[in-house]
């Protein structure tokens, strides 16, 4: 023997939704519900007899019908909100600016900057005791060429002269 039906209601927007069916979970699966609406308290069964009649002639089949007429519904919205009016707004107190947040601090740059400035002027005064260092050997070097290159041509003067004198003397002796 089919089990007797019931007729469940389901308010969906203006409209309500009746489905006749033998269980709360028939007419849950006809709605297309994945939740339990009766849990919720969203969903009802209808007792109901003007309301039972549609839904049972098409058992299984949702039904969707109005819940009133047009002005109904527009009543039973929520109310029109005025718009403010220009004397209303300026009389309403300000809204205060969120608080700006700090500034990030510079203590980690301003002592990499410090750093770097005391290398760089570090590293530029040796270069500069390097580069005097560097003349002073460059000047060295060319005073030591010219005195080295003076006596050397004295000592070869000399050592022409004694090989003269040597030649000279053998010249002599050999006669």
């Amino acid at each position: 023997m089919p089990r007797k039906l019931k007729v469940f209601r389901m308010p969906i927007g203006f409209d309500d939704a009746y489905v006749a069916a033998p269980s709360r979970k028939a007419a849950l699966a006809a709605w297309g519900a994945e939740h339990d609406q009766f849990a919720r308290g969203v969903a009802e069964e209808v007792t109901d007899p003007a309301l039972i009649q549609a839904p049972l002639a098409h058992p299984g089949e949702v039904i969707r019908l109005s819940r009133g007429d047009l002005a109904a519904q527009l009543k039973a919205g929520p109310p029109k909100r005025k718009k403010a009016s220009a004397a209303v707004v300026g009389d309403a107190p300000e809204r205060k600016k969120p608080k700006p947040s700090p500034p990030p601090k510079r203590d980690e740059l301003d002592a990499a900057e410090a750093a770097l400035e005391a290398a760089e002027q570090g590293h530029s005064a040796r270069i500069a005791a390097l580069e005097a260092e560097r003349e002073a050997i460059a000047a060295g070097l060319t005073e030591l060429h010219a005195k080295r290159n003076k006596d050397l041509a004295k000592l070869v003067r000399q050592r022409d002269a004694a090989k003269d004198a040597y030649r000279a003397a053998l010249e002599k002796w050999s006669e």
